[in-house]
């Protein structure tokens, strides 16, 4: 008699089996960039809250934000997601049109919208870094 209980699968071969996939690996990391900027929210609000204290205030923040070598991580950690979101966001609304909802359509979609994400957050580094 054949069972169609669930079958629990290790985290090895679940992760073997989505890292095939350029739609499973950007559907992951959308993910993951929604939690990091859901977590990053506070210490931004922070931020902006010490910097809006005085003008003394602000240059301090400007100095250790932007100078610092972990406030800059930050801060490209916070607009990295934010740009990832915004790509692989972008790119769930078009598919809500029905363009690119095919098979083969869906991952050349993924393919280029984590090609063009890389590629933003590669500006924004260079960006930050100049």
């Amino acid at each position: 008699m054949k069972s169609n209980r669930p079958v629990n699968l290790s985290l090895a071969t679940v992760l073997a089996v989505n890292l095939k996939s350029p739609v499973a690996i950007a559907s992951i990391l959308h993910r993951i960039s929604g939690v990091v900027i859901f977590l990053l929210i506070p210490v931004l609000l922070y931020v902006l809250q010490q910097s809006l204290a005085s003008e003394a205030a602000f240059a301090a923040v400007k100095a250790d934000v932007l100078g610092g070598l972990v406030g800059g991580f930050l801060v490209f950690v916070a607009l990295a997601g934010l740009l990832y979101h915004l790509v692989i966001g972008t790119k769930h609304l078009i598919q809500d049109f029905g363009i690119g909802e095919s098979l083969e359509g869906g991952r050349q979609f993924a393919l280029l919208a984590l090609v063009a994400a890389a590629g933003l957050i590669l500006l924004a580094l260079l960006w930050m870094v100049l």
